[in-house]
């Protein structure tokens, strides 16, 4: 299994293993240090992003605001 990770910083996607989830990664494109999210975070904001019925953000900590 694979997960997608997007840089805040460049906004470049990559395809990263799942033993990446909850680590901290270099982006290769612009050196920038961020972290992939836990599984169950993702998930946790996929439920809430699904149910809302208005604009909301989630960071790269994975704490939601809307």
């Amino acid at each position: 299994m694979q997960i997608i990770a997007k840089c805040p910083k460049c906004f470049h996607k990559w395809l990263l293993e799942i033993d990446a989830a909850d680590r901290r990664i270099t982006c290769k494109k612009c050196n920038n240090l961020f972290k992939v999210p836990k599984l169950q975070e993702v998930s946790e904001a996929i439920k809430v992003v699904e149910s809302a019925s208005g604009t909301i953000y989630a960071d790269q900590d994975g704490k939601i605001y809307g």
